[in-house]
């Protein structure tokens, strides 16, 4: 296991508590983009800290470029061209001047050449030291940390898959489901999930390829996936004079594609002690690596007991919930320990006051349960405001989601003195949220905010996906398709009418019209005449395969005269870093494939036809 030296860590700006001449950063460069560089940018001018922002091609005037005391282009318009780019990031920070780089969550945050590259370049890494990065950021050096001392995680392997048949001797020794994760990464990017020994090589590319576009490596580990666990973390804040401290515990079962979509502080329906246990344990990993900063112990819970997942070395997207039952600046303190300061509490003064939800606001189309990619321009973007609501965002009304991105638009955090108060606010919240331009999540965070189960506390991490309706997310689109060169375009459109005196918000379709505002956050979406295409997919009984959002394709799986059933995957399209597989809508014989890996496909291409 790498050793984490102290030295290194003033080497990077971190010494004993109060160390003279180790000063506040006057200029961070912050090598992210979206909401959390909004986020960061803010603390530091609070503070009066020069803030820089990098930027590629497609966010030349992002929201993060806009609000940044400095902007340098990076050039490129894949994560890879650009916020994966070391040497043109390391550049602009010898030409900007910043003292100090500040990583956020996503691309380089748990790349340890990428923070040693920055402290040689002279600059403070705002983070844990490279060493530690090395020894947690590693998800499977992490899972021997821990066992080292005495915190047990689920049974999985310390050795990276190298083929698939690593995949299938530990699926006959331990059984299945089984989770392959990406093991330089997080936030469920580069995790699937085999279900049987069939899954398991088409399970291992797409994990290989996610992790590759998202981190930049493509190096899994796999562990035995459980049937109904709590998703449950612990953040916990460490200086360099040794102190560690947990701020208390959020849960984080609420997903989709093993990607969270709601989240909150502290978890609910866990016995106190166990709570206790678990930050406990949370301190002891951070201890025996003698991490310094902010991070993130992940656990699973289940039946009593608690196993540890991993750890994340960086800010998480979920940090605002923890900042609402605290009353502390995450990354304030994190500037603090890199100024070498000592965390100004004990483990005794940390009190949890009230309860916080937070909801992802991520352009996507949950009709039935897809949640789809829907990149496109925000044609309108009101905020919720008000007593207990928080927004955090990355964009702006006018402003792109692109679909080389990630789809966060912005979170939506509220706080109330308990669990129901706080949950009847988000609700609130997001009925007073309008988007328009994309789609977006809105509709299924509603209804799981509703539903008894999730009311109760009794959900788990397949909850939504296994158990709940997806029909509660809103059906498809049943607008008729206008044919005919000079038929005119349609628009969704949702307009108040008045019945018996009575207001009510009806769903229309018009020939293209400015909108009137809608109700919830669902956004419009307009619908442009094809010649044989469908709306967002093919109907169940059609022979056109179509691209339901934009996209590059990545896999073709089938070849002209192929036979293939209904339902069967054939072509796997990326969009915003996750892929999505597109499958026929009926049984049939293939008679023509119309795309190939690497190209780009928007809404409505044929794919692929079937007869």
């Amino acid at each position: 296991m790498v050793q984490y030296r102290m030295e290194e860590a003033r080497l990077i700006g971190y010494g004993d508590a109060d160390t003279p001449g180790v000063t506040m950063p006057s200029k961070v460069l912050i090598a992210n983009r979206g909401e959390i560089a909004v986020r960061v940018i803010r603390t530091c001018q609070e503070r009066g800290i020069a803030t820089v922002a990098v930027y590629s091609d497609l966010d030349r005037n992002a929201k993060h470029v806009r609000l940044a005391d400095e902007a340098y282009a990076i050039g490129g318009q894949t994560a890879a061209e650009s916020y994966l780019n070391t040497d043109a990031i390391l550049d602009v920070l010898l030409r900007s001047g910043a003292d100090a780089v500040h990583p956020g969550y996503g691309f380089f945050s748990e790349n340890a050449d990428f923070a040693r590259a920055v402290v040689d370049a002279g600059a403070k890494w705002i983070g844990p030291p490279p060493s530690a990065i090395e020894v947690m950021g590693d998800k499977i050096s992490a899972r021997e940390a821990a066992t080292s001392v005495g915190v047990e995680g689920v049974p999985g392997t310390t050795d990276m898959i190298t083929s698939v048949d690593d995949v299938l001797a530990f699926g006959e020794k331990f059984g299945y489901p089984i989770a392959i994760k990406a093991a330089y990464g997080g936030g469920g990017r580069g995790m699937k999930v085999v279900e049987s020994p069939e899954k398991a090589a088409e399970a291992l590319e797409s994990a290989q390829r996610e992790a590759l576009a998202y981190f930049g490596r493509d190096e899994a580990y796999m562990e035995r996936y459980l049937v109904h666990p709590r998703h449950v973390e612990v953040q916990i804040m460490a200086d360099s004079s040794g102190r560690a401290v947990y701020l208390g515990t959020r849960d984080c079962s609420v997903q989709r594609r093993h990607q969270k979509l709601i989240e909150e502080a502290p978890a609910p329906g866990i016995e106190p002690a166990i709570l206790a246990a678990m930050g406990q344990a949370a301190v002891k990993v951070a201890e025996g690596c003698n991490y310094v900063n902010a991070g993130t112990v992940e656990f699973l819970y289940e039946d009593g007991k608690f196993y540890y997942l991993e750890m994340n070395t960086r800010l998480q997207v979920e940090h605002c919930v923890t900042e609402q039952v605290v009353g502390y600046d995450l990354v304030g303190l994190q500037l603090d320990i890199a100024d070498g300061k000592a965390l100004p509490f004990t483990q005794d003064e940390v009190q949890i006051s009230g309860h916080s939800f937070e909801c992802r606001i991520n352009a996507e189309d949950p009709t039935n349960g897809g949640f789809l990619p829907s990149p496109g321009p925000l044609t309108k973007l009101l905020l919720p405001d008000g007593y207990g609501v928080r927004v955090d965002g990355g964009y702006d009304e006018g402003d792109e989601i692109s679909q080389f991105y990630d789809n966060l638009v912005a979170k939506v955090i509220t706080t109330g003195a308990d669990r129901e108060e706080a949950r009847r606010r988000m609700l609130r919240a997001l009925r007073e949220l309008q988007v328009e331009g994309v789609k977006t999540t809105v509709p299924a965070q509603i209804a799981v905010l509703e539903h008894d189960t999730f009311i109760d506390g009794q959900h788990s991490t397949k909850w939504l996906e296994n158990e709940v309706d997806p029909a509660s997310f809103g059906t498809a689109d049943n607008a008729p398709i206008a044919v005919g060169e000079d038929a005119p375009e349609l628009t969704e459109q949702i307009v108040p009418v008045e019945v018996d005196g009575k207001r009510f918000q009806v769903k229309v379709w018009l020939p293209d019209a400015p909108a009137a505002p809608a109700a919830t956050g669902g956004g419009g979406r307009k619908r442009t005449k094809r010649s044989g295409a469908g709306s967002a997919g093919q109907a169940a009984d059609s022979g056109s395969v179509t691209a339901p959002m934009q996209g590059t394709v990545i896999k073709v799986l089938v070849e002209a005269g192929d036979a293939v059933e209904e339902g069967q995957t054939v072509v796997v399209l990326e969009a915003m870093k996750m892929e999505n597989n597109i499958a026929a809508g009926k049984a049939g014989r293939v008679s023509a494939v119309n795309v190939e890996p690497g190209v780009s496909a928007s809404p409505g291409d044929i794919l692929v036809t079937i007869e």
